[in-house]
């Protein structure tokens, strides 16, 4: 089954699969099935194509997701970038935005990766 350009799982039940499409949590995925008023314990595969159509419906019209989701962030952290607030700085920069400490953590985003240490024993150019 196919919802907004994702291909869900079929073998997973709906509440699950739904939840493969970008901007679809647990909680809207239990909302957009209440509404098409589909049983969430069903498994993707044994909906009836009316059900998948409603389901369908209700996703792509009432609901912002994949790439217009997609856009929408890319625009809101441009935005952020463009009037140079502090978190649209801490984007530029590439450093964590909504207040974690960065003397500790966030090595991997700054480029600081640490290599683990070995025995500290030089290798001798010598097989034995």
């Amino acid at each position: 089954m196919r919802i907004a350009g994702t291909n869900i799982p079929k073998e997973k039940k709906i509440r699950i699969s739904l939840r493969y499409i970008f901007g679809v949590g647990p909680t809207l995925a239990e909302k957009i099935l209440k509404q098409a008023k589909v049983d969430g314990e069903l498994r993707t595969k044994d909906l009836t194509p009316e059900q998948e159509d409603k389901i369908r419906a209700l996703v792509e019209k009432e609901h912002v997701t994949e790439g217009d989701l997609r856009r929408e962030i890319g625009a809101n952290i441009k935005r952020l970038k463009d009037i140079k607030c502090y978190r649209g700085v801490r984007h530029m920069r590439h450093l964590p935005v909504r207040g974690q400490r960065t003397k500790t953590n966030s090595r991997t985003v700054r480029g600081n990766t640490r290599k683990t240490m070995g025995s500290g024993r030089a290798k001798s150019g010598i097989k034995t």
